[in-house]
């Protein structure tokens, strides 16, 4: 095993430093526009993540607010945080992508690529089977990047992404930026679409949104080649889940296990008639969250007072912010 030295550690400081910027912009975002609106706000509680394989340092910030009573203002502190955090995060893009290094960079990561030349995207990932592959998945803001602000020579391979800290640091903070724009219950997003649409409209965005994500993650869990034991087991568990995570629709028990039955059952009949659809299994911790403790929907404001055009102008730009930073399977590892 590697000696890591002070060098690694201060090294890291590429990617940790924009990373918790962005993070800290996001809140700050938040926390300013609490105070505007004199709502009793703490600045941001950082939480770290533990040092296991993979691991990104942090599980990002929050700060603790008091009682929000209008929905203008709802809207107003749910816009700022992830209006802020995302032109930050296209700064450090912009920097990551006008100083990229040299293609050869790469050899001083993975010294057994040089024996192939550039060219080793066409034997390393075949031929070296062994190896942890992790790819990033990309979204239409960093193929926008790609195409119109990069150096096209030294566009790294997306297998390699994760050795650019910063194009880490900031697609790292576009998909928390998407997560944070979900339009379900009390995230960011769902302070948006309940100030634009109000509850209903929210409502019924929510369910499907929270409904899309549920499907499309499951079926990407969905392994129809195990034994008959493991699948029935897997059948048992998967269940368990939807019946846990559909608590957060708020229907009676009996509707919840009809749900939960019907979409298990959904889910294997695509996977078993349509063998080459895919989903992304990744995302079904954040379904769980949502769906066990936060909430599908957004209560009512005491204070329903309507949004300006301005507000309304902005709203529709943080909903085409989420469009362009979702990614269909950001963080996949093979």
């Amino acid at each position: 095993m590697k000696d890591y030295t002070w060098s690694d550690f201060f090294s890291g400081f590429h990617f940790s430093i924009p990373f918790l910027a962005i993070l800290t912009v996001h809140e700050l975002g938040h926390y300013f526009m609490a105070k505007y609106h004199k709502v009793k706000v703490t600045l941001p509680y950082y939480i770290p993540m533990p040092p296991f394989p993979f691991s990104i340092g942090t599980m990002g910030a929050v700060i603790r607010m008091g009682k929000v009573y209008s929905k203008k203002q709802n809207f107003d502190i749910g816009l700022a945080g992830p209006l802020a955090g995302f032109m930050a995060a296209l700064v450090v893009l912009f920097y990551g992508f006008t100083h990229l290094p040299e293609p050869e960079y790469i050899f001083t990561i993975h010294p057994e690529y040089e024996q192939y030349g550039l060219g080793y995207a066409d034997h390393v990932y075949d031929d070296l089977p062994t190896m942890t592959d992790v790819i990033l998945g990309k979204n239409i803001l960093f193929i926008l990047f790609e195409k119109f602000v990069a150096d096209p020579g030294r566009i790294p391979n997306p297998h390699e992404l994760f050795h650019y800290p910063y194009l880490l640091a900031g697609f790292l903070s576009l998909v928390f930026t998407w997560l944070n724009l979900l339009p379900i219950g009390q995230l960011d997003g769902g302070h948006v679409v309940y100030g634009l649409f109000g509850f209903r409209i929210h409502k019924i965005i929510a369910t499907i949104i929270f409904f899309a994500l549920l499907l499309y993650a499951g079926i990407g869990a969905i392994d129809l080649s195990q034994d008959s034991k493991n699948l029935a087991g897997w059948i048992g568990g998967s269940f368990l889940f939807l019946y846990l995570s559909l608590g957060g629709l708020g229907l009676p028990r009996k509707d919840t296990l009809m749900y939960a039955l019907l979409i298990l059952a959904f889910m294997l009949i695509v996977s078993w008639m349509f063998p080459t659809v895919h989903g992304y299994s990744g995302w079904l911790v954040f379904i769980f969250i949502l769906g066990g403790f936060i909430g599908i929907q957004h209560p009512p404001s005491e204070i329903e007072e309507p949004l300006d055009d301005k507000r309304i102008v902005l709203g529709w730009i943080a909903l085409f912010i989420f469009v362009i930073c979702f990614s269909p399977a950001p963080i996949e590892i093979q």
